[in-house]
């Protein structure tokens, strides 16, 4: 007893004598809004102080985040007064755990489009319910917003506790990211005219046409827009919607803003200038110099090159045979996931199956005399041609063949997927451009789906998007990707990048929806979203998600909407989003990719599928 006495006498000495050395950087509490700037720091619409508590002494440090941005370099600088090695790191650590034998490590946060205060922990923390009674405590008697402040969980750990406190107040980061009157998806400055799109507009395919030099006001997110210079969604839900990944490859800047159309009822029709930032934006007129300097760049031509194609090549090929470098034989997807198919990363599998290439597109046009469109009415009207021209039979022989030899049990079908050359590229990412066939069945289906996927090549969303980026239309052509169908249970996307903090080079972003995810792509309800930090191994949740209902398999082919039985189930829990993490980790190290990967993953039930691995793109918009 006599020296666990000595020793809390002697590290509140050293506590004591550090504070005094170092009175700028730390303090033991904050009395005010200007101690709280001093200390703080903004990421987004978040500005935060962190915390230790010593919990011998029960000693505050509130220190300062822009001198020490990790709790561990602060108390080894400044309380320890060592430098950091594995083995003291390793004790270090233990801290984050139920046990603490030193300490309780926090933050302060200021949600400042809420106005919102409150008390987190690091994700991976396993801390009590009296850990965070206790530091509540501490904090509300040294910190000015004590009145206000909230419990706020960060992970699935912290939302269990929520139940062992009562009494006190909880806002989950769920709530906040849903009430945001803002978020700022891609960064950037544009010229354009400013177009308002009414909720009752959405509903008329006629009224969604769009020029690429509009700057448009959304009631929704549209996952199928064209080109455009701008867009701001009045209600908005993931950076990993397919209208977002978009705006990010086009460069243009995306935000989310609530009741846009009628704060900017009075600039629509007119050239206006829309800056955007994370934090915040500007749209105003635009002034007659900046508008003649925008017509100038403008006009100036842009070119993507696409892999030249390979229409020779026929032989119907198995996924796993196809490389990364095939994409003007089997197009950029299936190339790509086949590089995926063949590595055999431990912890997940790639649904098998077979592709259609370049050379069957061509054919089926050359058999009925079709020519690629030169323009967008003829587009139009080549889709509907290819869609109506009836496939060769003894292509159609070799394709039921092959989908007997797969495994499809009992009631299975088959994914029928667009393949094309022109997607993925470096500065075209060319998402939901092209169409994907779920759940097919039978032989007349079979070739039904298939003529549809070749005809998404004239699609008018791909058509438009291919010609702003100077992309030769009769250079493109689609293979088919035919894939055994899984009913997943869980579906979702992960970007190797933290898209809410481009500082943290560690931490993945992951989108889950339950059920299959063409949901999570399209972008009209805000899925679970999580950060998983890959050295920390620990797991944040940002949001969960609204869905009540979501897609299955039907019997008969297709899918159908089925009510969720228990909405407010976490889609992904720890386990299954660790795994999904650590494969996509694996990904990364293998592939040796120099970009972030973007990859479509599901779940059935416990089993991990990875269905799409491609280059995520993301280029922030020049001033235009």
């Amino acid at each position: 007893m006599a020296h666990n006495i000595t020793k809390v006498v002697l590290l509140v000495i050293a506590l004591c004598w550090a504070l005094s050395a170092s009175a700028k950087t730390y303090a033991h509490a904050v009395k005010t809004p200007a101690e709280f700037e001093a200390l703080s720091k903004q990421v987004g619409s978040e500005r935060f102080v962190k915390f230790v508590i010593d919990i011998p002494s029960n000693t505050i440090l509130y220190f300062d985040v822009n001198v020490y941005e990790m709790h561990t370099k602060f108390v080894f600088k400044e309380i320890f007064k060592e430098e950091i090695t594995d083995a003291r790191l390793f004790e270090f650590n233990r801290n984050y755990s139920p046990i603490k034998p030193q300490f309780i490590l926090g933050y302060v946060v200021h949600h400042l489009q809420q106005d919102v205060w409150t008390l987190s922990f690091f994700s991976g923390d396993q801390l009590t319910a009296a850990h965070v009674r206790h530091t509540l405590g501490r904090v509300s008697a040294t910190f000015f917003e004590s009145k206000h402040l909230k419990f706020m969980p960060d992970s699935t750990h912290h939302e269990r506790l929520v139940a062992e406190l009562p009494g006190i107040e909880t806002i989950t980061r769920s709530m906040l990211y849903k009430t945001a009157n803002y978020h700022g998806f891609n960064a950037g400055t544009r010229i354009g005219v400013l177009r308002r799109v009414t909720a009752e507009d959405a509903k008329n395919p006629e009224k969604l046409r769009f020029d690429p030099h509009d700057i448009v006001i959304l009631p929704t997110d549209l996952p199928d827009i064209s080109v455009v210079s701008g867009i701001i969604s009045e209600t908005f839900s993931t950076p990993l919607a397919h209208v977002a990944l978009r705006a990010r490859s086009w460069g243009i800047p995306h935000i989310g803003l609530r009741d846009a159309g009628e704060r900017y009822k009075a600039l629509v029709g007119r050239h206006v200038r829309l800056s955007a930032t994370r934090e915040s934006h500007t749209l105003r007129a635009a002034t007659p110099e900046e508008i003649a300097a925008w017509k100038a760049e403008i006009s100036a031509p842009k070119v993507v090159k696409v892999p030249p194609l390979d229409i020779k090549t026929s032989d119907l090929r198995r996924l796993e045979k196809i490389r990364a470098t095939e994409a003007g034989t089997f197009g950029a997807k299936a190339a790509n996931l086949g590089e995926v198919r063949g590595l055999f990363v431990p912890g997940f599998s790639v649904p098998p199956g077979f592709v259609l290439p370049m050379h069957w597109y061509a054919a089926h046009l050359a058999r009925h005399g079709l020519q690629p469109a030169t323009d967008e009415a003829s587009a139009k009207a080549l889709k509907q041609a290819i869609m109506a021209a009836p496939i060769d039979p003894a292509l159609l022989d070799q394709v039921m063949a092959r989908v007997g030899e797969l495994d499809l049990g009992p009631k299975g079908g088959v994914f029928v997927r667009s393949s094309t050359n022109a997607e993925d590229l470096p500065g075209f990412n060319g998402a939901g451009l092209y169409d994907t066939v779920p759940n097919v069945r039978g032989r007349a289906a079979l070739s039904k789906a298939i003529r549809r996927v070749w005809a998404s090549v004239w699609n008018r969303r791909a058509y438009q998007e291919r010609q702003v980026f100077g992309i030769d239309h009769s250079k493109v052509a689609c293979a088919v990707l035919v894939q055994v169908g899984v009913n997943a249970t869980a579906a979702g996307v992960l970007i190797t990048r933290d898209l809410y903090n481009p500082d943290n080079n560690f931490t993945f972003t992951i989108n889950a929806k339950s059920g299959l995810g063409i949901r999570v792509v399209q972008g009209r309800k805000i899925p679970e979203i999580l950060l998983f930090d890959i050295a920390m191994k620990s797991l944040k949740v940002i949001s969960r998600s609204d869905e009540t209902t979501q897609l299955v398999f039907d019997s008969d082919g297709g899918v159908r909407s089925i009510p969720i039985k228990d909405p407010a189930k976490p889609v992904l829990n720890d386990r299954k989003a660790h795994a999904l993490a650590f494969a996509a980790n694996g990904l990364v190290s293998l592939l040796g990719w120099k970009q972030a990967l973007d990859i479509e993953w599901l779940y059935a039930g416990e089993e991990l599928y990875i269905v799409q691995v491609r280059p995520y793109i993301s280029a922030q918009a020049p001033p235009r």
